[in-house]
């Protein structure tokens, strides 16, 4: 999958009791031990080949780094629209942006403990916490990347120091930083590659680095995408029927794609002849070995009762297709 897994309500009303001190730390971190494994062991008897620890601890893909790397501070109240009916409190950033602990070892290094499939450590990239932050304005916005750049590298290299062998910086706000005139994309996008691969560059060959960006119009910018030498892209495909695919045949991306086939944004099941017809039209365009098979997106807005059975369906349509390949 992409990372997180339902942010159900009890799952919210245990953090909020922990942050409102009616919970001790000692509970609380029992609970969401209770909620990696339980996911863990959901992972593993669907099918899936790559896990991750479902991200339970997070209230934001922003915040939750932001809340424990220096130089950021934020608002009691100050919400905005994210989409829909779902809203975040963006972080502010005032100074220097560094990382003084690990932020996400702990659970991942829990979760991998309770498997022997990989556990992907995730990790959000530098320019989508500078993109959804109210970023300084007493200096460049590419400096203030640089530094977020560099607290997320600490981040990679300890997780692979613990043996953590997929870790995934996702920039989903990539796209949605281009500016407004286009003669300034090229600078933009030099910078912003330039902060993904100081995040990621620092890793073992061995170490897979994937990356997930949300649903956008990829062409105009798959040069600076190949560039981010990102090992798997991830992306939002299904809604399209996989029509974003053609910016990657157009411009022959290098490494490894897995565009999305179950809509997370829908409550619908999808059935496994849907996901099936939808690996096989992005075989028009990806040959077998370089095509993953995930979601569109994170699944923490669904309800289990939808996740499981897509998830189900997805592995299914994942063995189906790879039998039709075999005749």
């Amino acid at each position: 999958t992409i990372g997180s897994f339902p942010q159900t309500p009890k799952v919210r009303k245990a953090r909020a009791d922990f942050n409102k001190g009616e919970m001790t730390k000692a509970d609380y971190e029992a609970f969401l031990k209770t909620e990696v494994e339980r996911t863990i062991r959901l992972q593993e008897e669907i099918g899936l080949d790559v896990l991750v620890h479902g991200e339970f601890e997070r209230n934001d893909m922003v915040q939750y780094f932001a809340e424990q790397m220096e130089g950021f501070m934020f608002t009691q109240h100050g919400w905005v629209q994210s989409f829909g009916s779902r809203y975040v409190r963006p972080p502010i950033i005032y100074g220097a942006v560094n990382r003084p602990n690990a932020m996400t070892t702990a659970w991942t290094q829990y979760a991998q403990s309770l498997t022997d499939k990989p556990v992907k450590g995730m990790l959000t990239g530098p320019v989508t916490i500078l993109q959804w932050s109210y970023a300084r304005d007493d200096q460049p916005r590419s400096r203030t990347c640089l530094e977020i750049a560099h607290a997320i590298r600490k981040e990679v290299l300890d997780l692979e120091a613990l043996g953590i062998a997929v870790i995934q910086i996702d920039e989903p706000a990539l796209r949605e930083g281009l500016p407004l005139r286009k003669e300034e994309w090229k600078d933009y996008l030099d910078w912003a590659v330039t902060c993904f691969r100081v995040a990621s560059g620092g890793v073992k060959d061995e170490t897979q680095i994937h990356t997930h960006m949300c649903y956008a119009e990829f062409n105009d910018i798959m040069p600076a995408i190949s560039a981010m030498d990102a090992d798997v892209i991830s992306i939002e495909a299904s809604r399209s029927g996989m029509q974003l695919l053609d910016a990657f045949r157009d411009f022959k991306y290098p490494n490894e794609v897995g565009p999305g086939i179950y809509d997370i944004h829908s409550p619908n099941i999808p059935a496994v002849e849907e996901m099936a017809g939808l690996l096989k039209k992005a075989l028009l365009v990806i040959s077998a070995d370089k095509l993953w098979v995930n979601p569109d997106c994170g699944l923490k807005t669904r309800k289990w009762e939808e996740v499981i059975p897509s998830l189900t369906s997805l592995v299914d349509a994942a063995k189906t297709v790879r039998l039709d390949l075999k005749d």
